[in-house]
């Protein structure tokens, strides 16, 4: 399979627009989340170097390595998510009679919830890095935060959906992977999904008194 990573803009657009299962939603969450997390990294580094920022250099020094990381991790997801779609597809082509189908298929949607958990992770990681560098990136550059935070809770959103499609037929049974990928979902939603959308408001009600 070839790297959607590797791709153009054009053309992993082109392959999301596809009549074809992969890449999908879980490809697409993890885009948005890289994108956030190459704000969070454009914004360091403007900030890195000038000198009106030098008493808080070293931490923002820590957010851009931080941030480098986690957007790195989640364009490697998007393939991962991807890959992991295969062997579920393959697993419903098992004939019914067979009668080790449902473990199979109930393998496959495990590991098909690994990613979109992963993603989940890492944009939580990086709404937390969008909170600090409201603090101490430039001001210059906090519209870029605002809007790199609307797209990590887009993001998160996205990829806890992609979590819960696949817990949803094991929910009622006692598919301890399938309860625990949802309490964890469920968690980081709590959380984290405020926490973005306050970062993002209080800078956009800086650009704009109707809000």
């Amino acid at each position: 399979m070839e790297s959607y990573t590797e791709m153009s803009c054009a053309d992993l657009a082109e392959a999301l627009a596809a009549k074809q299962p992969v890449p999908g939603g879980g490809g697409a969450a993890a885009l948005t989340g890289a994108l956030a997390a190459a704000l969070c990294s454009m914004v360091a580094n403007y900030t890195v170097g000038n000198k009106k920022y030098a008493d808080v250099e070293d931490d923002v020094k820590r957010l851009l390595t931080q941030a480098d990381i986690e957007r790195v991790q989640l364009l490697q997801l998007i393939d991962e998510d991807a890959k992991a779609f295969e062997p579920l597809a393959e697993a419903y082509k098992i004939p019914k009679e067979d009668l080790n189908r449902a473990d199979i298929i109930e393998g496959a949607t495990a590991d098909a919830a690994r990613a979109p958990r992963e993603m989940m992770f890492r944009i939580c990681n990086v709404i937390a890095l969008l909170e600090q560098l409201e603090e101490k990136g430039s001001r210059m550059l906090l519209s870029d935060v605002g809007c790199a935070a609307y797209l990590a809770v887009a993001a998160l959103k996205s990829a806890a959906l992609n979590v819960f499609v696949n817990t949803k037929p094991y929910r009622d049974g006692d598919a301890l992977w399938a309860l625990d990928a949802d309490n964890t979902a469920l968690a980081a939603l709590d959380t984290y999904v405020p926490r973005g959308e306050a970062v993002a408001n209080r800078i956009a009600k800086k650009f704009s008194d109707s809000l």
